[in-house]
């Protein structure tokens, strides 16, 4: 086997000029990282999806960079590094405040747990491309003689939008279960069409996705979900299986029926699917996860009243919760995701809303990402709107002050007026601060009046109980 140390033959191996360099420091710092590399005389390339990117045109996020050198050799040559994955020949070269991963050419053998290699061997160019996952991230690029080395055909499948596995798609599958998902993110975001085989290998193994960790799965669903085409990325992955197995609860959704007069879409998840495409590109991550989940709780609310949802939105909410909580996503975005489920039908009676409910609604930080929830889900269904755009008329017709006005008194001044600690402090600033939005109150004095005078009728309502 050879060790890798030497420069590549050149041979079956294509070798051409890329079409799309970037031109900036962020290039030139991991350009001189393989030119260090070079003059050790080790050969070195940009790797992966840095590559792919440039054949698209695109700036690279990052620059990955494979070379023949040994960790120990990367360590040597650089003054500032980080072993990140010294067993795999993995070191991080930091450079200006900027970090590149520098990999060995490697070969693996054994995925026990599904995620790492058990075993791995210093290899050759052509050997390390093998281990990879998909062809158009099997490419590698020489910034300082600007050629191309393919040997998986990744450039033709590009160019072809195809996404193909390298080698046996059930084996690259085996070897990192998170692979399944990553095919779903790739075909969405590039517009490609699954390969045959790996579309059936996809499918037949998509049950393994629950084997990844929640943290990397929510990592993977994260990028999905907020990328160019997250509607897309959703129905692909329900078309491979793989969406009932990372949201079980979405499968009863699948022939749950809705009243044609309101959903002449179809079902819950058709519905569903057709919320999430509404929201278009780049979402952000609450509100992309609220589109998907925000009718979760219709299939077990409507068991003992068919068509019909009473509290949909609560169960769907609870649900929201446990999902969430199931995925490792973070306690902050969880709070929102749930809170969109909940409110998502909170538009459709607006008209009748006191205008005290609807500015305090205008003051929730999660007011805007309600309002993208509530229009994807009204253009998935009847297409109507105009719930939606009332409520935003109403909020622009008021001031900056008057949207999130200070109110005129709190909990310390309560107190200080005689009231006893407790929980009908809140619900007392609650009342106090409606009156203020409708209007009613518009001064400190007043706003006292009206606390101590509800706080006597509460105790007296108590006193009765």
């Amino acid at each position: 086997m050879k060790c890798g140390l030497c420069r590549p033959r050149e041979g079956p191996l294509q070798a051409q000029r890329l079409k799309f360099v970037p031109d900036d420091e962020d290039f030139a710092r991991a350009r001189s990282i393989v030119e260090r590399l070079d003059r050790a005389g080790y050969a070195a390339f940009f790797a992966g999806g840095c590559v792919r990117d440039m054949l698209l045109g695109r700036k690279p996020k990052d620059y990955d960079i494979a070379s023949g050198a040994p960790p120990e050799r990367v360590q040597e040559l650089f003054e500032n590094t980080k072993a990140v994955g010294k067993e795999f020949g993995v070191i991080l070269v930091v450079l200006e405040g900027s970090s590149y991963e520098v990999a060995a050419f490697r070969s693996e053998t054994g995925y026990s747990d599904g995620r790492r290699p058990d075993e791995i061997s210093f290899a050759d160019i052509t050997q390390d491309a093998r281990r990879r996952d998909f062809t158009i991230n099997g490419m590698y690029y020489s910034p300082l003689t600007g050629r191309l080395i393919d040997s998986v055909g990744g450039e033709k499948d590009l160019e072809n939008r195809l996404l193909r596995t390298i080698g046996n798609p059930v084996e690259r599958f085996r070897e990192d279960h998170l692979r399944l998902i990553r095919a779903i993110r790739f075909a969405a975001r590039l517009e490609m069409q699954i390969e045959g085989k790996t579309e059936n290998a996809l499918k037949a193994l998509a049950h393994l996705i629950t084997r990844v960790t929640p943290e990397r799965l929510c990592d993977e669903l994260r990028i999905i979900l907020t990328d160019r085409a997250p509607g897309q990325a959703v129905r692909l992955m329900d078309r491979m299986g793989l969406l009932t197995e990372i949201f079980p609860e979405l499968g009863a959704a699948r022939g749950c029926e809705q009243p044609e007069n309101f959903h002449p879409e179809g079902d819950v998840l058709t519905h569903t699917l057709l919320t999430v495409e509404k929201l278009g590109p780049h979402p952000d991550f609450e509100v992309a996860m609220a589109a998907l989940l925000h009718d979760v709780g219709k299939p077990p609310a409507s068991r003992e009243c068919p068509k019909r949802f009473p509290e949909h939105e609560r169960i769907g909410a609870e649900r929201t919760r446990k999902i969430c909580r199931r995925l490792r996503v973070t306690k902050r975005e969880t709070d929102r995701i749930a809170w969109l489920v909940k409110r998502h039908m909170y538009f459709k009676d607006a008209h009748h809303m006191k205008d005290s409910t609807l500015r305090r609604l205008f003051a929730e930080d999660g007011f805007e990402q309600l309002c993208r929830v509530a229009h994807a889900d009204a253009m998935a269904s009847w297409g109507r709107t105009d719930h939606i755009d009332y409520v935003l008329k109403k909020r622009d017709e008021l001031s900056a002050e008057e949207l999130k006005p200070e109110p005129l008194i709190n909990g310390h001044d309560l107190l200080a007026a005689g009231c006893r600690p407790g929980p009908e402090i809140g619900q007392i600033l609650d009342h106090v601060f409606d009156l203020q939005l409708e209007g009613d109150i518009a001064t400190r004095r007043e706003a006292l009046k009206e606390a101590l005078q509800y706080a006597g009728r509460i105790g007296a309502n108590r006193n009765e109980d």
